[in-house]
């Protein structure tokens, strides 16, 4: 790709060196992606640590995401690790085999064996030797709203973690910092509470048909004017379930002879409907502006495969906040790109919606963009709303072309009837119709709570990834060992989080993620921040090689951040 005028747009990943006074490689440089709006001279990126500046005019604010790089030495052990694992689980597997260690795995009967294998041994040898040593990490089951605090039901394991039996104890107000409660709108008391009871006994739980036939309500018209008014659209559809609005909508809205440009992080229900399309698909790099232009230029230049027909729809898929990055979009730049090559644009705000920008409106409300300029606008109403189901805004024509073709729309039952009141009374709150303040202070509370998260946590000396102003925050962990010590430790300290490694994540980048909450006080977070520290010393955790101060940023006054 030759360089052409100056507001040829770059991905611009500065990288700068630690101050540690070692010798100059590969490991101990942070990665920045820093933007700002002074003009700045665009450059060719030489090599992989080189600095890169970036197309500044579309941005309004400074734009900084960290992603520190993996110290070799802790990625050697890491890779040991495994490796130790690896091995020790073909051991395990080989005294399986001959009946010297008790298999719990589900296995073919003697009489299929000429079949077709329907659990494929070495696809299940990760669960069986890897995830279930540290598989007591997940699905505890909660016994309380999943609040800013929550209680859980205590189980214990007698044959390693094949099965659990509760001992009837519950671990009583547990600081949760694992769910996706970003304006702390989970709740059993309220205006959202007594608005869904009021809604049951109008409506009852179940529509019990599809919106096409007799399950469309009035409070279903309403959600959906609601959200289009929110959003700032023409009109939106919404879903009875997040993962189907991706998964089933993309399908109608491409097909053969389409391409799909998607990101490389972009979650399991975008990569679902991607695929369930028919369409080609391409990856680029997370983030990654040079990679994407790349792809359009492509394929505008060669068209399809073979015949080399121009395609007949190019759709970007991105997410407004990246889950297990705690990234966000650069979209600003990603628009520019949609409209210079003529593109579509797929945004899923699934967990920017309502926890960014200073009116909750999403990333685009965050960059301060027109919301016109993307043209299928998704998300979901799971994490900051505090219910279920999901959106999709857009233009009336693209709406009324998916209420007549989309399988999500045409066989899925009906949003249930409280779950849209809910819906509808926290989105009020929010937009602050109704009558208070309440919305406009969850979304101080939230940003304060999380530029406050991120910097105790920088500063102890933990490697923490995504962007300043995102409540998903990754702290990285990276030893497989290491998971399932983390989560339990935490929980002997009363605080509930989430642990995540491979293959949900890179092999050496297992992290536990942190959701930040407008629920969350401040004495909440001093008591998980000393919690973690506590752990992280404990576990040597402290991987960070980076000794200046992050800059403050967000879209809160760093006088009000001070002043608490």
């Amino acid at each position: 790709m030759t360089e052409s005028s100056a507001n040829k747009l770059l991905n611009g990943d500065a990288c700068h060196r630690t101050t540690n006074g070692r010798k100059s490689t590969k490991n101990g440089f942070v990665k920045n992606h820093c933007l700002f709006q002074q003009q700045q001279k665009y450059r060719r990126p030489r090599g992989k640590n080189q600095n890169v500046t970036h197309n500044s005019s579309l941005y309004k604010k400074p734009f900084l995401e960290s992603f520190e790089e993996t110290p070799l030495l802790v990625a050697v052990l890491t890779y040991m690790g495994y490796g130790i694992l690896t091995i020790f689980g073909y051991l395990r597997d080989f005294l399986r085999n001959w009946n010297i260690e008790n298999c719990h795995v589900a296995q073919e009967r003697e009489e299929q064996k000429d079949f077709v294998p329907l659990y494929q041994d070495f696809e299940n040898f990760y669960t069986r030797n890897l995830y279930m040593r540290i598989r007591d990490n997940w699905n505890r089951p909660i016994c309380s709203v999943p609040g800013a605090k929550m209680d859980l039901v205590e189980r214990v394991s007698h044959d390693y973690n094949w099965t659990f039996e509760h001992t009837g104890k519950v671990v009583k107000n547990v600081i949760n910092m694992g769910s996706y409660n970003y304006l702390g709108f989970a709740e059993n008391t309220g205006a959202c509470a007594d608005a869904a009871i009021e809604s049951t006994r109008k409506y009852g739980v179940g529509v019990g048909s599809t919106r096409c036939e007799m399950g469309n309500l009035d409070i279903h018209e309403e959600l959906e004017q609601l959200v289009a008014r929110f959003l700032g659209v023409e009109s939106s559809m919404a879903f009875g379930m997040g993962f189907a609005t991706n998964s089933m909508n993309i399908p109608a809205l491409t097909g053969k002879g389409c391409l799909i440009l998607s990101d490389e992080l972009n979650h399991a229900s975008l990569v679902l409907g991607a695929r369930l399309s028919g369409s080609t698909i391409r990856v680029y790099k997370h983030n990654n502006m040079q990679s994407l232009e790349k792809l359009l230029r492509d394929a505008i230049v060669h068209g399809q495969p073979r015949t080399h027909r121009p395609w007949k729809k190019i759709l970007i898929v991105v997410e407004g906040i990246y889950s297990m990055e705690g990234s966000i979009v650069r979209l600003p730049e990603v628009i520019a790109l949609k409209k210079r090559y003529k593109a579509y644009l797929y945004l899923d705000e699934a967990h920017s919606i309502g926890a960014l920008g200073p009116n909750g409106r999403g990333v685009v409300d965050y960059f301060d963009l027109d919301p016109k300029d993307v043209d299928i606008m998704m998300g979901t109403f799971t994490k900051s709303f505090g219910a279920a189901g999901g959106y999709i805004g857009g233009k009336k024509e693209l709406i009324d072309y998916l209420r007549r073709h989309s399988h999500s729309a045409l066989y899925a039952t009906s949003m249930s009837p409280p779950v849209a009141q809910q819906i509808i009374t926290s989105m009020k709150i929010i937009m602050g119709e109704d009558g208070t303040t309440l919305g406009a202070e969850r979304l101080r509370q939230l940003s304060k709570n999380t530029i406050y998260f991120r910097r105790k946590l920088h500063d102890m000396g933990f490697i923490i990834y995504g962007n300043d102003d995102s409540p998903v925050v990754p702290m990285m962990l990276y030893m497989p060992a290491k998971i399932g010590a983390f989560g339990r430790e935490m929980l002997k300290r009363n605080i509930g989080t989430v642990v995540v490694g491979f293959p949900a994540t890179p092999i050496i980048e297992s992290r536990a993620r942190f959701c930040v909450s407008a629920a969350h006080t401040r004495e909440m977070l001093d008591t998980a921040l000393e919690a973690i520290s506590e752990v992280g010393d404990l576990l040597q955790l402290k991987y960070s090689r980076r000794e200046q101060p992050l800059p403050s940023l967000g879209w809160v006054a760093e006088e009000s951040l001070l002043q608490d």
